[in-house]
């Protein structure tokens, strides 16, 4: 009798649109899995989120935004390319158990290619209070689904539920104007993809 070892899942992926990310992604966000993106604040994460759903909208898709601490700027998505008639804006008042359960029933309920959970601006000692078992009961739901669930954080929560880690880091930041009137003109990001102690490094460009 012959023993065949389960092959790995074939992902499909959604493409960010930026070169450096989806290379070191092998392609993008992948769908049917949760991926996390983390970092300081001003690392990249908005940038990234929003150039995610601006492709999700474009492709007559509906993208979810699970927005915890209430920090999402319908303007400033929609000047990325956002369709934002096509996102579904839940807003939680700081209340990180309130956003769990709203990823919860939206996974649950379908009809989504993008599901975004943001506990960017909630305290890393917040975020690390939902469990494992509520991650690894999330993983479990997206899978049977074509969705993509991003969680953007300061910090890793899910760890070993995620199927992708990608950690940012702001590497240079540019300036125009004077001392007293400058503006942030652009940023170079620099992204990290680990998982089973493998790691891969890239850089990206984010301009205002």
């Amino acid at each position: 009798m012959r023993f065949r070892l389960p092959q790995p899942r074939t992902l499909e992926r959604i493409p960010t649109g930026i070169p450096a990310l989806d290379t070191l992604t092998s392609g993008g966000i992948p769908r049917g899995a949760l991926t996390e993106i983390y970092g300081p604040a001003s690392s990249g994460r908005t940038s990234l989120l929003f150039a995610t759903l601006a492709r999700v909208t474009a492709n007559q898709e509906y993208g979810a935004l699970i927005d915890t601490s209430d920090a999402f700027d319908p303007a400033s998505a929609a000047e990325a390319g956002v369709h934002l008639s096509r996102v579904l804006w839940i807003r939680c008042g700081g209340n990180a158990e309130h956003a769990l359960k709203a990823a919860d029933l939206i996974v649950q309920a379908g009809g989504f290619g993008l599901i975004v959970m943001d506990l960017a601006d909630t305290p890393p000692r917040t975020a690390a209070r939902i469990s494992l078992a509520s991650w690894f009961r999330l993983r479990h739901a997206v899978e049977r689904t074509p969705a993509a669930l991003l969680v953007l954080a300061q910090t890793l929560n899910a760890k070993s539920c995620s199927q992708l880690q990608l950690e940012l880091r702001t590497e240079e930041v540019r300036w125009s104007g004077e001392q007293f009137g400058k503006l942030l003109r652009g940023m170079r990001v620099h992204a990290e993809s680990s998982k089973h102690h493998q790691a891969q490094a890239a850089a990206f460009e984010v301009h205002r």
